[in-house]
Order: structure tokens, then C-alpha cells, then sequence
């Protein structure tokens, strides 16, 4: 799944979506690209519980 988040704009913003989608899915691997704003997931968890932990997070994202 390629997803778009438009405010993660720094390292710690990386850290804190990559810890969100873990937190549906602690084996979900996880590309960060924060000067592109971009991230990489694949998981087991559905793209809309993946969309929700985002959003509570603060990181809101759409696909890509």
C-alpha cells in the first residue's frame, strides 16, 4: 500500500507514523520517505484500519 501524508515532514514525524501502523500491525513492513511524504506499507491490516491510526496520529494520508 503507497500512501501520501502531507504533514510528515521531518524524522520524528517518520517515527511517529511508522509507530501508528505498528500499532495495528507490529510485523507490517514500513518504508518512511519524509522529503518526498510518501510511505511504503506492506501489512496484513486493512488499508481503512491502517487510514484510521493515521488520522488519530495526526498524520493523516491518502493513497498514493
Amino acid at each position: 500500500m503507497d500512501l501520501r501524508i502531507e504533514n510528515m515532514t521531518c524524522g520524528g514525524c517518520a517515527r511517529s507514523v511508522t509507530k501508528a501502523i505498528q500499532s495495528v500491525d507490529p510485523d507490517a513492513r514500513i518504508e518512511t520517505d519524509p522529503a518526498a511524504r510518501t510511505v511504503k506499507v506492506e501489512t496484513t491490516a486493512s488499508s481503512a484500519a491502517v487510514c484510521r491510526v493515521l488520522e488519530a496520529a495526526g498524520y493523516p494520508a491518502t493513497g498514493n
